[in-house]
């Protein structure tokens, strides 16, 4: 049976204008410069306990990440728009009988927060979360977690990914890794390991991909 795999910040929300602006707000509070150039090279797609002790060497990088993390939720309020075309994607999963997971390295409290501001929490029945598995993304075992709990094996999964790191992920746990040009260009992306990559869920190009997976379920 095919399985769609999705990343989450960047993937199904447009969300790394936030990001951006609180870690700016921490950099600006320890007088240290910042820009979108150090974000996208230094921050994007890595894990909380990863990048605040190389960026901030000598603090507690566990609290650091609570605080941002916490400072993001709060701007994250009201209802916000998915990425276009995720709705009817999810749809048209459920209707055709494909398993769904959301594979992120998001706190839970987050992913659970973006996902009722986009209106797709009922959605997903499997939040992977990579805090909670032995090793989080670019390691393969977020998704490899989602495939033994939807009972998938990696060749019948399609992977969306919208970072390096995360699409670094998703090629290695033998998914077909879809790259979402949400904020990284289809060159960073392809080198990262994505087979394909598409604007958003309404580029035409994912027809040709998921009719792939269709052909495969009925063989």
């Amino acid at each position: 049976m095919t399985a769609l795999l999705f990343d989450l910040d960047g993937t199904l929300i447009h969300s790394d204008a936030l990001h951006i602006d609180v870690f700016g707000e921490i950099f600006a509070e320890r007088g240290l410069s910042y820009s979108p150039q150090v974000y996208a090279e230094k921050i994007h797609g890595r894990h909380n306990l990863e990048i605040f002790p190389d960026l901030f060497p000598g603090e507690d990088p566990q609290a650091l990440s609570d605080e941002k993390e916490a400072r993001f939720r709060d701007r994250l309020t009201g209802h916000v728009p998915p990425m276009p075309g995720a709705e009817a994607l999810l749809e048209r999963a459920r209707k055709t009988g494909w398993d769904v997971a959301v594979v992120t390295n998001a706190p839970r409290d987050n992913a659970e927060h973006m996902l009722r501001a986009i209106g797709l929490r009922d959605a997903f029945e499997l939040l992977i979360i990579g805090d909670e598995c032995a090793r989080g993304k670019p390691d393969p075992e977020p998704y490899l977690a989602a495939m033994r709990g939807l009972g998938v094996s990696p060749e019948a999964c399609v992977a969306f990914e919208d970072s390096p790191s995360g699409m670094r992920a998703a090629r290695a746990s033998g998914a077909y890794a879809v790259g979402i040009r949400s904020s990284a260009g289809e060159d960073t992306l392809r080198a990262a390991g994505a087979h394909e990559t598409i604007e958003d869920f309404t580029d035409a190009a994912l027809e040709h991909i998921l009719a792939r997976f269709d052909r495969k379920a009925m063989t």
